[in-house]
């Protein structure tokens, strides 16, 4: 973080110091932020931030003693003595830190020079917001979130570990209401941004797939005039977003999935296809009419569309297209769970891609995994291992039921649903003709882990798919880590896993 006395803190937060002498507000500064007490170091500002398990303000006095100079609080917590800890109130907690994040981002512009980019989208933020960091950090020091810091709070600490040397920053912005984009927007103020796609991710929060598309928009709109929009012009609700757009529009897309306009500023992957590990493989055609080879280590098709957004706003931010494409080609996965592959010495290959899940995230996985295990030489045997779509609201039997019925079409021949929640894609599977032991339904994790545990054998890919709440991702690394030959392997992992989900 940028070095800040207590007072320039306070201001910018329009907060209220305690327990500091007003001759020390000037000269004691913080160059860190954290609402993690464990994480304090001498400068660190301590954030006591109230939270769902405990309350920040528990901690301060810790905080303190570890070398925090003041906290931002919402109210004064006292030592032994009955004094008020050095301190900066504010009513909320959570809305200082967009306003000290804001601040912070100002000076950056102001002292430095900074680049600034969005990204959001109801799938594939991480993973390109890992590629840009790969591909930025290339060219100058660039700061990006850790794992999938997106919303009203990761935002801010994303923008804390910036200083005045950072040169890109990376954001990825997360919603779950109309106005939670327009307000990161607000806070960050983004050079450039790009609009992945709109699902159906938490559509029982946001009352429907349009609501959905409304927030994703405010992205367009928020983008400063003189940067750049991203849109994907193969999904029907963000290429008309164009119009919500001040900042010149760069489309990307799939050749052949969109109607071609010569005027379009476009960034396409043309002869689009897979190799025998699942990864894409492209031509990646740029507006100015060059042309290069992409053989990305992302599994999946359906990663065209981060690798596409990535090329965008790396190109619009002043990268070189070779250098763009050598990221590209170079970066794998950088946040766990996201078809994170692991081959086991038995021949096992797990693909753990349970961090979260939506119906089509989840189609894109299962048609990957058919695809992996029919184009292997010889073909390998696939295994589904599906737990439940979370927030879906009165959509979810239906789009359940759907799972069930294209795992059969895809001819993947394992199926294992987990919980209550999943039930229909078992029973839709059923229906469709998976019978006997193709398709099984079990309670929890622990009867998966068994049946896996004794059927597992040698050339099988299983994929692990769920909403993180869930826990399969945890299923999946307890899986991925057998010992094969071993009638206790996976159990100890799997306790430990399952107590920190």
């Amino acid at each position: 973080m940028i070095e800040l006395t207590v007072q320039e803190i306070a201001d910018a937060v329009a907060g209220r110091v305690v327990g500091m002498a007003e001759a020390e507000r000037s000269t004691v500064s913080c160059d860190s932020a954290t609402t993690d007490s464990r994480d304090v170091v001498p400068g660190t500002l301590f954030i006591a931030k109230p939270g769902e398990v405990t309350d920040g303000h528990r901690f301060v006095g810790g905080s303190r003693a570890a070398g925090s100079p003041v906290a931002l609080a919402e109210r004064e917590v006292t030592d032994e003595s009955g004094e008020p800890y050095p301190a900066i109130l504010v009513d909320d907690v959570v809305a200082a830190m967009g306003r000290l994040a804001h601040h912070i981002v100002g000076e950056l512009r102001r002292t430095g020079d900074v680049t600034v980019i969005g990204i959001t989208g109801s799938a594939g933020k991480t993973t390109t917001k890992d590629l840009l960091a790969g591909i930025f950090g290339a060219h100058g020091p660039t700061i990006a979130p850790v794992g999938s810091y997106n919303g009203e709070v990761g935002v801010p600490l994303t923008v804390f570990r910036a200083d005045r040397s950072t040169r890109f920053l990376v954001i990825e912005m997360g919603a779950n209401h109309i106005g939670n984009i327009r307000y990161l927007c607000d806070m960050v103020m983004p050079d450039f941004g790009a609009i992945l796609k709109v699902g159906t991710a938490h559509a029982g929060e946001f009352g429907g797939v349009e609501n959905i598309a409304i927030t994703k928009s405010e992205l367009a709109d928020g983008v400063a005039p003189d940067g750049g929009v991203a849109l994907n012009i193969d999904d029907p609700r963000v290429a008309p977003m164009q119009a919500k757009a001040s900042a010149p529009v760069t489309y990307f897309g799939v050749e052949g999935r969109h109607v071609r306009d010569g005027e379009k500023n476009l960034v396409e992957a043309r002869n689009l296809r897979t190799d025998a590990d699942g990864c894409p493989r492209f031509q990646l055609a740029f507006p100015d009419g060059g042309e290069f080879d992409v053989a990305s280590k992302l599994i999946g098709e359906h990663h065209v569309y981060n690798l596409l957004a990535a090329a965008v706003l790396a190109f619009r931010a002043g990268i070189e297209p070779r250098d763009i494409v050598e990221g590209l080609n170079t970066l794998g996965a950088g946040s766990r769970y996201r078809m994170e592959r692991t081959d086991r010495a038995d021949g096992v290959t797990v693909i753990n891609d349970a961090y979260n899940a939506n119906p089509e995230s989840m189609s894109a996985a299962l048609r990957t995994l058919a695809q992996m295990g029919r184009d292997a030489q010889p073909p390998r045997r696939t295994w589904a291992v599906l737990g439940p779509m979370l927030e879906l609201g009165d959509a979810s039997v239906e789009e359940h039921d759907k799972l069930g019925r294209q795992v059969v079409r895809l001819n993947i021949p394992k199926l294992i649903v987990i919980g209550d929640e999943a039930a229909p894609i078992f029973n839709a599977a059923h229906l469709e003709g998976s019978w006997g032991d193709e398709a099984v339904w079990v309670k929890d994790v622990d009867e998966a882990y068994e049946i896996l545990r004794r059927e597992l054998r040698e050339g099988d890919i299983a994929l692990f798919k769920s909403s993180n709440g869930a826990g399969l991702r945890f299923l999946g690394d307890r899986v991925a880590h057998d010992h094969p030959g071993d009638p206790h392997s996976g159990h100890e992992l799997g306790r430990k896993a399952q107590g920190t989900a």
